[in-house]
């Protein structure tokens, strides 16, 4: 480790530079497949947690019986009731504290921000999006109980963040839950706020990427649909909506704040998850571009076929490959097809404003994270989550079987202020970075690691799942300590080989080579697209006189 540490820190001062240029911003995107939609029966929901210099550690709550009320991790539970465990992570910059993903009774809770119009941000109660998902997993027993501890959560308490819409899922049911505040002021009057839960219909999946998507909604359908008894007269007093407008209410449009920019970089992303999985139906991209009358997308969809487990991660990595908005093409993508743009997203040139195409998989991601939950299976065998450090194009998805107990120091050490190689976030963010100047010479490279590993990991799941299942007929103790060490043989797989990879790649990519098997320099050059875009423009500076031709 100690030649490794010597290599990276030669790039150190390159990478704090390249991280530090780019503006915080919120840009998590989320699909949601339900068990008709998927291949293997499984509800999953995806998470990528984008923003800039966002760094977390990897940790597990344990359950508790209710008189153990650590101060900082369940502030609302009353004593008596028992919580669950819930595996999460701890941010350690910007947010902070304790944020869960999934707890032993395989509810999953996931999150993208839309902000909503800022003054409706309340400024008194006491939960923040973190808080109301943990608080959440620690006491729910089903998606459906989840959203109604959130509901009791913010009537109680009182909801103090932006506007979020929440993915919650169990192995049966998939929910969307959306709510922005009321905009109060005054702590003895109201501390509300506004939302409503749709249940996504079984056999479809559905998305969302930093914008409200919940439009209008069945008003007697509680199997299906909950909302807040104030959702339409709050935004008709707020002159939010006019019921005589003809229109339907639609949350979305009361209360989403969506304009030209969030079209573009949040309603494409939902775009291209759903373009993706049902090509049949030909969605138009004229909404996500601004083309007046457009019509909006759907909800939700029936993908055209069951999505696999490979299929769901394929999305998450999406960057509009093969589409006119291919971020590896033009002149904005380099001589070596770059497909990352530092921000602002949005420009200006001559007073005329601009915006980069913003996709699924970012390089801003401080993780990216797949959840699996299945019925009939044990908890702890069916409850799994995927977990990716950094953007999900250039990562390695790992299991997490909530079995374990244990969190490798690999995934609990460091922070973003200091390089260390012994930190796997910062060994994955060193990777894409380093590729981002020669991306088509080196990504290719870094995938076949990552489908090496993913393969692994794929093959070996059925095999595991089967010893941990007999396991748990018999000593289920031992199943429990058996997927705990698997889990964190995996983690500390993963960190080994991409501690590789950077070493190989710093040897193999150096001073504008690429290093042959026998030792060899050779020439690289530039692509002569790109070439031709120089002479365009600089031409007249490099040319050359013609050769003599030789004398006879």
């Amino acid at each position: 480790m100690n030649s490794l540490k010597l290599n990276l820190s030669l790039a150190l001062s390159l990478l704090l530079l390249f991280l530090g240029q780019i503006e915080p911003l919120r840009a998590c995107s989320s699909v949601l497949v339900t068990k008709g939609a998927s291949a293997d029966g499984s509800c999953m929901i995806t998470y990528a947690a984008d923003s800039a210099g966002f760094y977390v550690w990897l940790d597990i709550l344990p359950a508790c019986d209710g008189s153990i009320r650590p101060a900082d991790r369940s502030a609302y539970i009353p004593d008596a009731l028992p919580t669950c465990k819930v595996l999460g992570f701890y941010a350690l910059t910007r947010v902070k504290g304790f944020q869960g993903i999934m707890n032993e009774y395989q509810v999953a809770i996931t999150e993208t921000t839309f902000e909503g119009p800022s003054e409706l941000q309340n400024k008194v109660g006491s939960l923040e999006y973190t808080e109301l998902i943990t608080i959440t997993l620690q006491q729910a027993r089903t998606a459906r109980q989840a959203v109604e501890i959130m509901i009791r959560e913010i009537e109680e308490h009182g909801y103090i963040d932006l506007g979020e819409s929440f993915s919650i899922c169990d192995p049966n049911e998939v929910w969307v839950f959306e709510i922005v505040g009321t905009g109060s002021t005054d702590p003895k009057k109201d501390t509300g706020s506004v939302w409503v839960a749709l249940r996504v219909p079984d056999g479809h999946i559905t998305a969302h990427a930093n914008q409200a998507r919940i439009r209008d909604f069945p008003r007697n359908d509680p199997e299906n649909c909950l909302y807040a008894p104030n959702v339409e007269s709050f935004a008709i007093e707020t002159g939010r909506y006019d019921p005589k407008s003809g229109k339907p209410f639609s949350f979305e449009a009361a209360y989403g704040g969506i304009d030209d920019t969030s079209k573009r970089a949040c309603e494409k992303r939902v775009w291209s998850f759903f373009r993706r999985a049902a090509p049949s139906l030909n969605l138009s991209d004229d909404y996500a571009q601004n083309v007046p009358g457009a019509e909006l997308y759907p909800w939700s969809i029936a993908p055209d076929k069951k999505l696999s487990l490979s299929d769901v991660m394929a999305l998450t990595r999406d960057r509009y490959d093969g589409t006119p908005y291919d971020m590896r093409t033009g002149i904005d993508a380099g001589p070596y097809g770059n497909p990352v743009r530092n921000r602002p997203l949005t420009w200006k040139v001559d007073d005329v404003r601009y915006a980069w195409e913003r996709p699924i998989s970012v390089p801003q991601t401080c993780c990216t994270i797949l959840t699996q939950s299945r019925s009939g299976l044990p908890n702890e065998i069916g409850g799994l989550t995927w977990f990716g450090w950094d953007d999900a194009y250039t990562s390695c998805y790992f299991p997490l079987y909530m079995g374990m107990s244990e969190i490798p120091d690999c995934c609990q050490t460091g922070n973003v202020d200091r390089f260390d190689p012994d930190s796997s976030w910062w060994i994955f963010n060193f990777v894409a970075n380093y590729a981002y100047g020669r991306f088509s010479e080196i990504y290719p490279d870094i995938q076949k690691v990552q489908r090496e590993l993913e393969s692994h990991f794929l093959k070996l799941q059925p095999v595991i799942e089967k010893t941990a299942l007999s396991l748990s007929e018999t000593d289920p103790e031992l199943m429990r300590a058996y997927l705990n060490d698997y889990s964190n043989s995996g983690i500390l797989k993963v960190h080994t080989r991409w501690s590789k990879l950077a070493a190989d790649m710093i040897a193999k990519f150096n001073d504008g080579y690429i290093r042959s098997p026998s030792g060899r320099y050779p020439n690289v050059g530039y692509p002569e697209t790109w070439l031709r875009k120089v002479i365009q423009e600089k031409g007249d500076q490099f040319r050359l006189p013609p050769k003599e031709k030789a004398s006879q």
